[in-house]
């Protein structure tokens, strides 16, 4: 169990709730009503597949970068409660559940897996490369929605791209955010970001851009999708969350960047999802 439980925090298991409830509504909009538990269940295992495989990727990927990296040492991988080869084999059977998980969804979804995946691997050295590296996680993230859409209607619609779109500039706002933590770091090891590249009072303002795209885009979903005062108020819900961030942090102050700006920024897609997932009840259910 100890064992288990070193592997589950290098991935920072508990920290799945962020792209999950996205897939859901993917899910719940291709659908046009409620998906199957069938379908439910198999995105389920998708997702925490990709996500486990892609985290701890990074970590092989990253270890000597986390080594010397203050705000890593308390990583598994770098105290030694966990080997390389151990974190090998969770690798391979995360991206085994991937795997099975296609096989058991839509014929589609085995066919572009490769597609989904290429971004999961692409991301771990794009600070190597390029300041590009929040969107390129953006993208990774905001396959959850589409694959999820894929899986239950076996193609990929407007609506999916617009919901795959505000996710990618979600994520990738709060990246910049989270990245501006390790601006000096970043420049001293030769690592890109948007914050080490133009400096933290412009990152921010980025951030601030990328979430204003994030909002419009899930605006436009409701628009495509016919969606009721429900979504709506999702949407103003999660743009609250955006602000407050927002708000809280600023070039002279990073100090609000902690464990709990990180969980309240995953109530942005469950403000999301639970108002979706309602409207789209009460739209199925409501006559009745």
């Amino acid at each position: 169990m100890g064992k288990l439980k070193a592997l589950l925090e290098n991935i920072e298991f508990t920290n799945s709730l962020f792209a999950l409830p996205f897939a859901y509504m993917g899910a719940i909009l291709a659908a046009r009503g409620l998906p199957s538990w069938h379908d439910v269940g198999w995105i389920t295992v998708a997702m925490v597949g990709a996500r486990s495989a892609a985290m701890a990727l990074n970590r092989v990927i990253d270890l000597e970068i986390d080594k010397r990296h203050p705000r890593c040492m308390e990583r598994p991988m770098v105290t030694g409660a966990i080997t390389m080869g151990e974190t090998a084999v969770f690798i391979a059977v995360s991206f085994g559940l991937l795997f099975w998980a296609a096989l058991n969804l839509n014929p589609l979804c085995l066919k572009l897996l490769p597609l989904g995946v290429l971004p999961l691997v692409v991301y771990s050295y794009m600070k190597r490369i390029s300041w590009l590296c929040h969107l390129v996680l953006g993208v990774a993230l905001a396959a959850a929605p589409v694959g999820a859409w894929l899986a239950v209607a076996g193609s990929v619609e407007l609506p999916a791209l617009l919901l795959g779109g505000a996710i990618m500039m979600w994520i990738a706002g709060f990246d910049i955010i989270y990245g501006s933590l390790d601006v000096d770091f970043d420049r001293a090891n030769r690592l890109h970001s948007i914050p080490a590249h133009f400096g933290l009072v412009r990152g921010l303002y980025m951030s601030r851009v990328f979430h204003a795209l994030s909002v419009g885009l899930l605006l436009s979903v409701g628009l495509v999708c016919k969606l009721s005062v429900l979504y709506y108020a999702g949407v103003a819900l999660a743009s609250a969350v955006l602000v407050y961030q927002h708000i809280i942090v600023s070039p002279g102050d990073l100090s609000r960047v902690n464990r709990k700006f990180f969980l309240h920024n995953s109530m942005v897609g469950i403000f999301v999802f639970v108002l979706t997932l309602i409207d789209r009840w009460v739209a199925v259910h409501g006559g009745t």
